[in-house]
């Protein structure tokens, strides 16, 4: 690159490498094994220069992921050495201190080379169904019991792939063949990357990354401190409480703005628990992050400048920097709450500028099956339960999200994660479980000037001859998301199974031959109080199913004639204005 490179040059290679490393993560949708990474979106992709800097990464992809592995290049470049990086290398790791915070995500590196010499490194990580052990849940006592461990390691040496890794993975996970189908995905996705990277080079003739590197992190370093620098110069705490596995945790932060940075301090959150919800720090602060960015600089591209000034500490061993070899499998149920925790602070410092709180956590489960166990008498059941098949299901969904300052919350749509929900159709295909229902649950939003997304509800089953373990990964049942300026909070989440049986938020639970789980999931908080929202949105809310009549009445004060205006003109196919 010539040093009369105009900066417009280098915005255009700056967009052009956001759109190479988009192109990166939507190879890996579209090859992935795992319908985690194929429908959900549960995946990140990025692009690095020679010093493991991140310079830009896919829209596709979760803060989670993304943010983590932010840090994560460091790592493989220490841990292997400069010297032993070669060309036709394949670096991976499922980590979860030095990737993306447990062993159920592949986080797979790439050297990148441009005429023999190293230009920079393209990384991707994926979650996967199953890496052996308990399986994905948090009833392990210890890291080593959740799975297989994979430290960062050569995949590939000089283009020669290492099959005794793979047989070892093979040997130990329940669904081999798919992990090794979601590795090789990942492998290919920074192949692609790589590709693009060196034709843009080679169109913009240019020999290194550094100079476009130095543009990127420079522009993004001091756009991200104008917008520091611009606030008021004030400290605030944030709380909140949330399930935990037997006990309740305590989330708490205190927030200071200070010039060119923000700081962020967990100490006072609950410790390590027994059992694996806790949080490697490198997730804490992948989540924190990405919480006060969105609110302070959402339009400045995610780079390693733009997170340099956001500094987030916590207390070792507090459940927000779990360290080895604390249980983290289900480190997300207590990582999506973090923003909210944040938020919680912020609001206090910057009014009318974040939304009230969501579901958080992704409403996860694992539906484990195999044939039934208990006694069979006729020839029709015997076929059934010998025809019957072992399967692991892996389904993402959503609560609500809390309303914001000018808006509605969105239904059933994960925030923070953004990860999306799953079709039923692809969650039904990969196995014999069947999902009897799914549908939004009126009234579960908090009520408000601005009123909650709703949750939804799920009905889920396995097919004839079959029983099965179901993994609840659940938060929000006794702590609701509150409301903010006066808002009401949204619906807990509620677990069952449908002869009235209850069941718990989190852990593995057996369900017996014709038996179903009954779910009503979370629903986001209101914002503002319910007296000041526009009679009209409530109108629309209860023609559309949103609210029941009751909560028509009962939270916004409409008559019981009003109410049945609506509701006729709606069955008549009228305007209900």
């Amino acid at each position: 690159m010539s040093s009369k490179t105009s900066n417009v040059a280098k915005q255009v290679m700056w967009n052009r490498l956001i759109s190479v490393v988009e192109e990166q993560a939507q190879a890996l949708v579209r090859t992935a094994f795992s319908t985690s990474v194929r429908e959900a979106g549960d995946l990140s992709a990025g692009v690095y220069d020679t010093q493991g800097r991140m310079l830009a990464q896919a829209v596709t992809g979760t803060p989670g992921h993304v943010n983590a592995m932010a840090d994560a290049v460091p790592h493989f470049i220490r841990r292997l050495g400069v010297d032993n990086i070669f060309e036709g290398d394949v670096y991976i790791t499922n980590d979860p201190w030095e990737g993306t915070g447990h062993l159920h995500d592949i986080t797979v590196v790439t050297p990148s080379f441009h005429d023999a010499e190293l230009v920079g490194f393209f990384a991707c990580t994926a979650h996967i169904v199953d890496i052996g052990g308990r399986g994905f849940g948090a009833d392990a006592n210890s890291v080593y019991e959740e799975g297989l461990y994979i430290p960062i390691m050569k995949l590939t040496e000089r283009g020669r792939i290492d099959t005794t890794l793979i047989n070892i993975i093979r040997g130990n996970v329940r669904e081999p063949d798919q992990l090794i189908g979601d590795v090789y995905a990942l492998s290919t996705c920074n192949e692609i990357g790589h590709r693009r990277l060196i034709d843009m080079m080679q169109e913009f003739n240019l020999d290194s990354l550094q100079e476009i590197a130095e543009f990127i992190l420079d522009n993004s370093r001091r756009a991200t401190l104008e917008r520091i620098n611009a606030l008021p110069a004030k400290t605030a705490n944030g709380e909140m409480r949330i399930d935990g596995f037997s006990r309740p945790i305590d989330l708490k932060v205190h927030l200071t703005f200070e010039k060119d940075r923000i700081l962020c301090d967990f100490a006072g959150t609950s410790g390590l628990d027994k059992k694996g919800i806790n949080v490697p720090l490198v997730y804490t602060k992948a989540y924190a992050c990405y919480a006060l960015k969105c609110a302070i600089a959402p339009e400045i591209p995610n780079n390693a400048a733009s997170l340099a000034p956001f500094e987030i500490t916590a207390p070792v061993n507090s459940i927000v920097n779990a360290v080895h070899p604390a249980p983290v499998a289900l480190r997300h149920v207590i990582g999506h709450m973090i923003p909210d925790t944040v938020y919680d602070a912020l609001d206090k410092m910057l009014p009318n500028t974040v939304p009230a709180e969501g579901a958080g956590c992704l409403c996860n489960f694992q539906v484990s099956l195999r044939p039934r166990t208990d006694d069979v008498e006729t020839d029709e059941d015997k076929a059934a339960r010998d025809a019957a098949v072992r399967s692991e299901v892996l389904t993402f969904n959503s609560g609500g999200s809390g309303a914001r300052p000018s808006q509605d919350g969105m239904n059933a749509t994960a925030f923070p994660s953004g990860v999306m929900t799953m079709p039923i159709e692809a969650t039904e295909h990969v196995g014999p479980v069947i999902i009897w229902r799914k549908e939004l649950r009126p009234d579960s939003g908090g009520a408000g000037q601005y009123r909650g997304g709703l949750g939804q509800y799920m009905e889920v089953g396995a097919v004839e001859g079959h029983e099965f373990d179901f993994q609840a990964m659940f938060d929000r049942v006794d702590h609701p998301a509150r409301g903010r300026q006066g808002g009401a909070d949204g619906a807990p989440t509620e677990i069952r199974q449908d002869d009235m049986t209850p069941m718990k938020g989190k852990g593995k639970q057996f369900v017996p031959h014709g038996r179903r789980v009954v779910l009503s999931f979370p629903g986001g908080a209101g914002y503002g109080a319910a007296s000041d929202r526009d009679p009209e949105l409530v109108r629309r809310d209860l023609a559309h199913g949103y609210i029941s009549a009751q909560a028509c009445m009962r939270d916004y004060g409409f008559s019981q004639a009003e109410v049945d205006k609506v509701l006729n003109a709606v069955k008549r196919g009228e305007n209900y204005s």
